[in-house]
């Protein structure tokens, strides 16, 4: 029976980490040093749909064109990596459905699509999985109402990177302006970091 695995919490670190520290904390929650907390889980396919299902009034117009040009955005940039998987942009039974919910961050979600998100507690958005074993067979994820237009482009890379698997965020200084997996973030960050990348191709590497 599938699973959900949700992509909320984080790991506490200070200063750089290696690219192996940095790897085991976003991709199994490993402490610097420390043991994995939580499975590998990985995507078992060469190519992952991705699209908006859900569109609630709250964000038609303006809003509902920038979390499309953030989803566009997101792609090219996760393709860009060269990764072994691809993403494919579709709105018809996407394997990583996006929400757009009329929910504010601290709510509890209700009525939403995506029924691995009903229940959840929102936060700016919220990512969760679909897993049978260590196997990702699809994912969710909840846009909030409550963030600024000029978040959406950042906080959608975020949550389509942690929809491959890299579910858990990185706390520490360093990484603030670093990592599109920092926790503390403002949400300003646009590009994926050298370390989110070589986590992602690590993640996914080439055949």
């Amino acid at each position: 029976m599938a699973l959900p695995a949700v992509a909320q919490d984080f790991v506490d670190s200070s200063g750089p980490l290696s690219d192996e520290a940095f790897y085991r904390l976003v991709a199994c929650a490993a402490p610097p040093d420390g043991q994995c907390t939580k499975p590998f889980y990985k995507w078992e396919k060469p190519s992952i749909t991705v699209g908006i299902t859900q569109r609630d009034p709250a964000f038609l117009g303006g809003k509902l064109k920038r979390a499309e040009a953030a989803v566009v955005r997101a792609i090219q940039r996760l393709n860009a990596v060269g990764m072994g998987v691809t993403l494919v942009a579709t709105e018809t039974a996407p394997d990583i459905t996006i929400h757009l919910l009329d929910i504010g961050r601290g709510q509890k979600i209700a009525g939403s699509a995506a029924p691995l998100l009903n229940g959840l507690t929102m936060a700016n958005a919220i990512t969760a999985l679909d897993v049978e074993e260590t196997m990702i067979t699809g994912a969710a994820i909840g846009f909030s109402n409550t963030m600024t237009m000029r978040q959406y482009e950042s906080v959608m890379l975020e949550e389509i990177t942690q929809a491959l698997g890299l579910i858990t965020d990185i706390q520490n200084p360093y990484y603030r302006t670093r990592s599109i997996l920092s926790q503390k973030a403002d949400n300003s960050l646009k590009r994926l970091g050298i370390q989110d990348s070589m986590a992602l191709f690590r993640h996914y590497p080439p055949s």
